[in-house]
């Protein structure tokens, strides 16, 4: 245990843990994607995918358990992430007190030099699209409601689409998706390199994989709002 906290107070460490987090967010944004991609097969594939999140697990467990380990360990994961990059930037900066005179960015792509940034503008994403999306709490009104689900009956897809039909929701969520690209180039490819399975031979391969990641993740994504917006879904009624 104390070779453990060593090594996480050490900078390698730090980047060890935020390269751990960071692959279990990466993953969980990409496959939160894919299951919010199924919007395009209709009302009853999305609202039948809220159920199954709620469901998986039972008879084993009992209902919503398993979503809520997977929320508690998302919930650590940023907790950590968050903490890591916050250590390593005051670390980067006590190391750094008087600012060189004329800035290396030449050495730095320009993900990396927004990436503290880019972390915050995610962050309040995440909190809006928490009270957006989750909790119903901001982005609607009496004649775009939020519906919440009541004996396994989801309105999903009412939901999402309610949501995006309001310009300043679709709008942010479509910037915010840049700001998540970057991250995500950066922090995918980052990761390989904290985690040593990177190599010179390999590394185009892994370029190649954290481009795609950021530029697959962010069309996913954008594609639902600007489908909504456009007229190519639409609430369900009756």
């Amino acid at each position: 245990m104390a070779a453990v906290a060593t090594l996480y107070r050490s900078t390698i460490g730090k980047k060890v843990v935020m390269a751990l987090s960071g692959m279990i967010l990466v993953g969980f944004v990409v496959f939160h994607m894919i299951g919010n991609l199924k919007i395009f097969l209709g009302s009853e594939a999305l609202n039948t995918y809220a159920a199954f999140l709620r469901e998986v697990g039972e008879p084993l467990l009992p209902y919503e358990v398993l979503l809520w380990i997977a929320r508690l360990v998302l919930l650590a994961a940023v907790g950590a992430h968050i903490i890591a990059a916050y250590q390593l930037s005051r670390k980067d900066w006590d190391g750094r007190p008087v600012h060189y005179a004329n800035k290396r960015t030449l050495q730095a792509s320009y993900a990396s030099l927004t990436m503290r940034w880019g972390g915050i503008i995610v962050l309040l994403f995440i909190i809006f699209h928490l009270l957006n999306f989750t909790f119903g709490a901001v982005g609607y009104s009496a004649t775009r409601p939020y519906v919440h689900g009541e004996n396994g009956e989801f309105q999903a897809f009412n939901n999402v689409v309610y949501g995006f039909q309001n310009p300043f929701v679709s709008l942010f969520y479509i910037l915010s998706m840049g700001a998540l690209g970057l991250h995500l180039y950066h922090g995918t490819w980052s990761m390989f390199q904290t985690l040593g399975i990177n190599s010179f031979r390999w590394n185009g391969m892994w370029r190649t994989i954290a481009i795609a990641v950021a530029v697959v993740t962010i069309l996913g994504n954008i594609s639902i709002p600007i489908a909504v917006m456009l007229g190519f879904l639409k609430p369900v009624t009756g």
